[in-house]
């Protein structure tokens, strides 16, 4: 029977989390920025299953081509960042009246996480990171930080890819099988398994518990505390 710690095998020394959703609600917030983008922009119904299939954790405009592309459309690449770019500044406006509140649960994994030694960096197809991390006061955790920016920068492949992780994990010292992955994006799910990490911990904020299983979680939560 393996020990576990902070419900992780004992082999993991490292841990990877995405942010919006696993570690914040922006999830929420990013999910109404697109709806609100995309109806602006098409003139039709952006529902919660476009959201999950075609955009939710992929960089931005990977997310904007992907969905335009489920349409039967061939956007240019004018379109992809004039779109995605809109998005971007909503997401902004959003945040800034809204605030950025991090998940109760969330917040105490990773004091316990930081009490165990445990090396903690964040892995998001987000390159408003750094801003959420700051307002949210979860950059305090944080030991590295892969974020949209970067993966423009260092011409990484977005999510479902694991390229992210790989980096995240280099960055904080470690080889994937000693690591784990925390992320509630199936697309994100399916970069941890393909990235062979130790442990992929699916958090289930409204992609299902089923399909995060299925694209790869060893195990699936509500919320973090569960694992505590």
């Amino acid at each position: 029977m393996m020990e576990v710690m902070l419900g992780l095998p004992d082999k993991i020394t490292a841990l990877l989390f995405d942010l919006d959703g696993v570690l914040t609600s922006t999830a929420v917030l990013h999910r109404e920025a697109w709806k609100k983008t995309f109806e602006a922009y098409l003139g039709e119904p952006f529902t919660e299953s476009d959201y999950l299939n075609y955009v939710d954790g992929r960089p931005r405009y990977e997310g904007v081509r992907t969905y335009l592309e489920s349409r039967g459309l061939q956007p240019t690449e004018e379109t992809v960042h004039e779109v995605g770019d809109r998005k971007n500044a909503l997401i902004d406006q959003i945040i800034a009246e809204r605030g950025v509140t991090p998940y109760p649960g969330s917040l105490r994994y990773l004091e316990a996480a930081e009490q165990a030694g445990l090396p903690i960096g964040v892995v998001t197809s987000s390159a408003n990171a750094t801003r959420v991390l700051g307002v949210s006061g979860l950059d305090r955790f944080v030991r590295a930080l892969v974020d949209g920016n970067v993966i423009v920068r260092d011409n990484l492949k977005g999510k479902p890819a694991p390229d992210s992780f790989l980096k995240g994990a280099k960055e904080l010292g470690v080889t994937p099988e000693h690591a784990a992955v925390f992320e509630d994006a199936l697309a994100g799910v399916r970069a941890g398994h393909d990235g062979a990490f130790g442990f992929v911990v699916g958090v289930d904020r409204g992609a299902g518990r089923d399909e995060l299983k299925n694209a790869g979680a060893d195990v699936v939560v509500a919320d973090l505390a569960e694992l505590l």
